[in-house]
């Protein structure tokens, strides 16, 4: 079991390649997006590296587990969510292959709400990028941080690339995960509940008050 994981989201990439795909006269065509989801081995501009030693078997993983099976989904801006909501899905990732240290990667606009807000805004000409998802340790090395036990959980559809960064450093990024044998992903709060169970009645006000304003402070130095 892996604990003490970050939920990372990393810059978008707005090299993206927009492809249609014609079926019939009778069918709406297909849109595609493609272009470089994941990159290892260079300092990325949230000061991380990921080592593509860790990188290539979990994309392989996720490639196995997700794409093969059609159920690698991303949504429309980051959610405050690990868990991937399907209702808010607006592309599906129909593959990721390797190219050096990068992972180009291929995914097809669904037909729902989001998906098809994504098309409209593609076909009207506005810049969308592709940001990944991930769980990971970070460990500071010499000014950046490189990334272990890194987890995919997916690539995320983004406009605004400053809004959503500043979101998720500052809100997501301060929880911490676990992954269960199961596969399976909760948030972790052992050790603030344990702390609790063995305080006394009349410190746990004060100790949650501290905890808040200790969880405040840190958002306000990211």
């Amino acid at each position: 079991m892996q604990s003490g994981l970050k939920l990372l989201v990393e810059e978008p990439c707005f090299d993206i390649e927009y492809l249609v795909e014609e079926k019939n006269s009778k069918e709406e065509s297909s849109l595609f997006i493609q272009g470089t989801f994941l990159m290892a081995e260079k300092e990325n501009k949230n000061g991380r590296i990921y080592s593509i030693n860790e990188m290539a078997p979990e994309v392989q993983r996720y490639t196995n587990d997700m794409i093969l099976t059609k159920r690698a989904l991303g949504e429309l801006n980051h959610p405050a969510s690990v868990e991937i909501n399907p209702e808010r899905a607006c592309h599906m990732i129909t593959s990721l292959k390797q190219e050096g240290n990068t992972f180009i990667g291929k995914s097809k606009i669904l037909n729902t709400p989001m998906g098809h807000i994504v098309r409209n805004l593609v076909l009207d000409g506005v810049s969308l990028g592709v940001s990944s998802r991930a769980l990971g340790k970070l460990n500071e090395n010499g000014g950046h941080n490189d990334v272990t036990d890194f987890r995919l959980i997916c690539a995320d559809v983004v406009h605004d690339p400053s809004v959503d960064t500043a979101f998720v450093q500052g809100i997501l990024e301060a929880k911490e995960y676990v992954i269960k044998c199961d596969g399976g992903i909760c948030q972790l709060y052992d050790d603030f509940e344990k702390k609790l169970e063995t305080l006394p009645r009349h410190d746990v006000d004060t100790y949650m008050k501290e905890s808040i304003l200790d969880f405040i402070n840190a958002l306000k130095n990211r």
